[in-house]
């Protein structure tokens, strides 16, 4: 019987070794690309080349690296399921809970989605809904957007390659340019919103949690009836979330 490393395709074998390497890297330039693969950098930029061109990387705004593309972020597995972070996460959902009083919960960002991971409802009566595990589209959610500013213009715009924005609700970007200037404003802030965007009568509020990287970024967001979501309240909101965030134990070694 042949062995099953004669049937390997090589070039397939480079592509999916590099693949690889975004597991561990934020970014790879060619150079390094070549170095870790143990091949000539010619052959790593074609591979490099031919994985954005389908969507697996992403050139950064230097154009001299590369990141994980949308394609690959999408097949990852969302940050916030892992039962150590899940764990990590009780203190910080408690106290947002606790201070805030609204629906709390934390997202991941899923290629143009958001997956909402974990949260805490509300003891209101009338309050938004946990929907845990739903995806909602990043544009029009408070969660998606404060992810999406934490990615490069040129991420963004891999994600979304086309002007027009899928419409949700009245208020919700429905251009890439409107997208990319409220996410400037969102860096600005450190806070993202939205109100009525993907459920007419709700506002939310949203500000990052955890991650440096596309493999373990999270929000932490509060949602609320409209009319106990004013500015002056997801305002005073985002500050909580803020200190909430804080609370988060470090990683066990």
């Amino acid at each position: 019987m042949a062995d099953a490393r004669s049937y390997i395709i090589e070039s397939l074998d480079t592509g999916l070794r590099l693949m690889r390497l975004f597991l561990t890297h934020d970014t790879l330039s060619v150079t390094e690309a070549a170095r870790e693969l143990d091949v000539a950098r010619s052959t790593a930029h074609r591979v490099l080349s031919t994985l954005e061109s389908r969507g697996f990387a992403s050139r950064d705004a230097s154009g001299r690296g590369y990141s994980a593309g949308p394609e690959l972020v999408a097949l990852g597995r969302p940050a916030g399921y892992g039962p150590g972070i899940r764990a990590r996460l009780q203190v910080v959902l408690d106290a947002a809970a606790t201070a805030t009083g609204e629906t709390i919960s934390t997202a991941a960002l899923i290629g143009d989605q958001v997956i909402i991971t974990d949260g805490r409802e509300s003891p209101h009566p009338v309050r938004a809904v946990l929907e845990t595990g739903r995806a909602h589209p990043a544009h029009a959610t408070s969660a998606g957007k404060v992810l999406l500013a934490q990615l490069t213009t040129e991420q963004v715009c891999a994600i979304y390659p086309e002007e027009q924005l899928p419409g949700v609700a009245g208020p919700t970007p429905v251009s890439r340019d409107a997208l990319l200037s409220e996410l400037a404003g969102i860096r600005t802030l450190g806070r993202a919103v939205s109100a009525g965007e993907w459920v007419p009568g709700m506002s939310a509020v949203a500000v990052p949690l955890t991650g440096s990287s596309w493999r373990d970024r999270l929000a932490l967001m509060a949602s609320m009836p409209a009319d106990r979501g004013g500015e002056p309240e997801l305002a005073r909101h985002a500050g909580a979330l803020r200190r909430a965030a804080g609370l988060l134990p470090p990683p066990s070694s």
